[in-house]
C-alpha cells in the first residue's frame, strides 16, 4: 500500500491532510479525489441553494509529499437576460 495525502481547498480555505491514507495505487487515489471533490461540490450546492459554490480543489500528494494530481470542480452560471414578453 502507498500513502497519499489529500489537501482540500474550498475557495480561499485550505484543509491540509497531515496523516494521509493508505491506498493501493495512484489510480485508486485519483478515484478517491474525484469522489471527494464531487461530494464537497454537492454539499456546497445544497447549502447555498441559489448561489454557485466556491471553487473546490483536491490536491493529491504521494508518500514523499510530491504533488501527483489535482481534481478541480467549479460551477459557472451565466444568465441570459430575456426580452420582456410584449402583448400585441
Amino acid at each position: 500500500m502507498q500513502r497519499f495525502y489529500f489537501d482540500i481547498f474550498i475557495g480561499p480555505d485550505a484543509n491540509l491532510d497531515a496523516d494521509g491514507h493508505e491506498i493501493g495505487s495512484l489510480r485508486a487515489a485519483e478515484i478517491a479525489a474525484k469522489r471527494t471533490a464531487g461530494e464537497l461540490a454537492r454539499d456546497q450546492l445544497l447549502k447555498l441553494h441559489d448561489a454557485a459554490p466556491k471553487g473546490i480543489r483536491v490536491e493529491v500528494k504521494n508518500e514523499h509529499r510530491q504533488h501527483v494530481l489535482t481534481v478541480t470542480v467549479s460551477l459557472q452560471i451565466d444568465q441570459v437576460g430575456l426580452m420582456p414578453h410584449s402583448s400585441v
